[in-house]
């Protein structure tokens, strides 16, 4: 664990997990003393990005509300190493809870935290739901365009999971008798296509917004931001189909607010979810932003943000 000289505005930092060191961005209010006390927010971020994208967003913004931020790269992921033997974009669902009790515990060696709050967007949301069923030091949570409650979402089709699956079974194989890694697309998108490439393959009905975001001409796509890639290690659906926030959902003590749009095609994520919670929450919609709005956009991460800051501070 590293604690250099910390000051206002963004830090980097180090802490353990599985053993090694995971690279966070640690960002600080404007003003920040030491001798102070702040609320504090670990950030989970969507599949499959790393710390300098939503994270990169919303950590200033948080920290402009006056609290400390905490972005990080998961293992495998950014900076941070994978484990030896493995390999660099493997986002493992259970590796992303552990990673973030790991970034809980960081945060609670800190003198200036008072309290620890969880912010997830989009899969982050499903990693800080699963991550605050046994976490209780995780004092409230917030999501924004969560996909929490993903059976419904992921398994409507059983035939296409199961092909995710075989495909995933098959790729695992590989990389065990090779002992190389095998990447793919698994959101279809490769760091080659064009816009019009990606949206004509019409097997995404966000693939326009999505692309405005992931693609080598998006505003986080790879032409933009280091170390991100739209690739990855090619048996992650045997993790990702997994969904255990949604299935522990009625056990969450922790009060939570979830913010999402109806309109979006991922709202059912929000939706099933907030139905099985039995703890004290609000839930907080926007029919005018669409699903990666909340990622970027000035008017929908004001939006997301301000309610976030005033749902910790009360």
């Amino acid at each position: 664990m590293t604690n250099p000289t910390l000051i206002a505005g963004n830090n980097k930092v180090t802490f353990k997990s599985f053993g090694v060191d995971l690279v966070g961005d640690l960002y600080l209010p404007e003003g920040f003393n030491e001798s102070k006390k702040y609320k504090a927010i670990v950030g989970a971020s969507p599949f499959p990005q790393v710390k300098e994208q939503v994270l990169g967003t919303y950590g200033p913004e948080m920290a402009k509300r006056g609290f400390v931020f905490l972005g990080f790269d998961y293992l495998g992921m950014g900076d941070s190493p994978a484990l030896p033997g493995e390999y660099k974009q493997s986002r493992y669902m259970f590796r992303l809870i552990e990673n973030t009790w790991d970034a809980v515990s960081y945060l609670g060696t800190l003198p200036f935290v008072e309290e620890i709050y969880g912010l997830g967007v989009c899969q982050g949301g499903s990693i800080i739901a699963s991550a605050s069923v046994t976490d209780h030091r995780i004092k409230k949570i917030a999501t924004v365009s969560g996909m929490m409650a993903a059976d419904g979402f992921q398994w409507t089709d059983r035939n296409i999971a199961n092909m995710m699956i075989e495909a995933a079974n098959a790729s695992r194989q590989k990389m065990y008798e090779t002992g190389e890694a095998d990447y793919n697309a698994p959101n279809v998108l490769t760091d080659e296509y064009t816009k019009e490439e990606f949206v004509g393959l019409g097997v995404n009905p966000m693939a326009a917004d999505t692309y405005d975001y992931y693609g080598k001409d998006g505003v986080a796509g790879p032409g933009t931001i280091k170390n991100f890639t739209n690739m990855h290690i090619g048996d992650q659906a045997m993790q990702s189909l997994i969904s255990i926030g949604e299935h522990y959902a009625d056990k969450i003590v922790q009060p939570s607010l979830i913010i999402y749009s109806p309109s979006a095609f991922t709202a059912i994520c929000s939706t099933q979810f907030i139905e099985k919670l039995t703890n004290e929450h609000e839930v907080l919609t926007f029919d005018e932003f669409g699903h990666v709005d909340f990622y970027y956009k000035p008017d929908a991460v004001k939006a997301s943000t301000d309610a976030v800051a005033e749902f910790f501070n009360k």
